[in-house]
């Protein structure tokens, strides 16, 4: 399966030459489509963030870069950046890959027209770059872009004060965040819901899957200094905002960049959630059928996993078909918050 827009990018692969990296693919069969029609002297590098892109990108022909921040060891004749979801991220992504760019690489961008890329003329423009619109097929657009990175700022971790109210106390947690990170600038709605519900958690090995900028893990580790907290995220930015938001509370815990949940440790106590339900632009419920199938076969009996999701999707009826017995512990301002306890 191949998403449209790589779809879009096999369509122009003739501007793809020499040595070649793509940055941030969706989780598809796109590396083995260009192993296949490639010429062969092209070499093949991958750069992501996401450890299900990363897994996808894996054979012995192609170099992978996994990580939150990239070491590049070579520079490319070709660049290929998928648009991002959230606009803020296209310039640290661009940042990030300067050093892999010499004065004759051709630098491109594919995107779907849903996912913004419709704008970015006007946002390369902002950035002191020129973008050149080449194609427009399979409700996607292709483009060139053309300019110098050196001035644009490389990815930095800011630091944000999130103030928590539960049982009327107060926590202040210091919250490390990028661009493209769940929680980002503010602490969404749906997680303060959540985080108001957790009095059940005091202790035990506790999961906060899906953990964005650390926030849910964080604040139950403050609060409960007992337990044993893991938490695991796709995204390597996440993790590596995690792991600095834990530092700079001063906070123990275990970090983990995993696709579903981390393989280690076998079992847990709790799992707690603000999970994920996109690929990309789309509602995908194949996400959190599987986070939700997965969290039954490794909490221990009497364990609970409790998740916030948005009012209109489908949680409660994958939580039924899992686990019997669902509560519901809240609705608020489009949200609302589950529980199932392992029996």
């Amino acid at each position: 399966m191949l998403a449209n827009t790589s779809q879009m990018l096999l369509r122009n692969i003739a501007d793809l030459t020499g040595n070649i990296l793509i940055v941030e693919p969706p989780a598809d069969e796109l590396a083995r489509s260009l192993l296949s029609e490639l010429p062969a002297d092209s070499k093949l590098s991958c750069y992501t963030t996401n450890a299900a892109s990363a897994q996808s990108w894996q054979a012995p022909d192609i170099t992978c870069y996994f990580s939150a921040l990239p070491d590049f060891k070579q520079q490319f004749d070709t660049v290929v950046i998928y648009y991002p979801k959230s606009k803020e991220q296209l310039s640290l992504t661009l940042a990030a890959i300067a050093t892999a760019l010499n004065d004759s690489s051709q630098l491109y961008l594919v995107g779907d027209n849903k996912g913004g890329i419709k704008s970015l003329s006007s946002h390369a423009e902002k950035l002191g770059l020129q973008a050149h619109k080449l194609d427009n097929a399979k409700h996607c657009l292709w483009y060139c872009l053309n300019g110098s990175l050196e001035k644009l700022a490389k990815p930095v971790f800011s630091k944000q004060q999130f103030t928590i109210t539960q049982a009327a106390q107060q926590t202040t947690l210091e919250v490390c965040s990028v661009a493209g990170v769940f929680n980002h600038g503010k602490l969404d709605s749906g997680t303060a819901l959540l985080l108001n519900h957790l009095q059940h958690i005091t202790k035990g090995s506790v999961l906060d899957f899906g953990c964005g900028c650390g926030v849910i893990g964080a604040y139950l580790k403050k609060i409960n200094s007992e337990i044993s907290l893991y938490c695991s995220d796709v995204s390597a930015l996440a993790t590596e905002a995690t792991e600095h938001t834990l530092r700079a509370n001063n906070l123990q815990g275990t970090v983990i960049t995993a696709d579903g949940l981390p393989a280690q440790p076998a079992s847990f106590d709790h799992i707690v959630s603000n999970p994920p339900f996109h690929t990309g632009i789309k509602t995908d419920y194949s996400i959190s059928e599987a986070f939700i199938s997965q969290s039954k076969t490794r909490l221990n009996a009497g364990g609970s996993l409790t998740l916030v999701a948005n009012s209109h999707l489908a949680y409660q009826t994958l939580l039924e078909q899992t686990f019997g017995k669902v509560a519901v512990l809240a609705k608020a301002n489009g949200f609302v918050i589950y529980q199932v306890i392992k029996r």
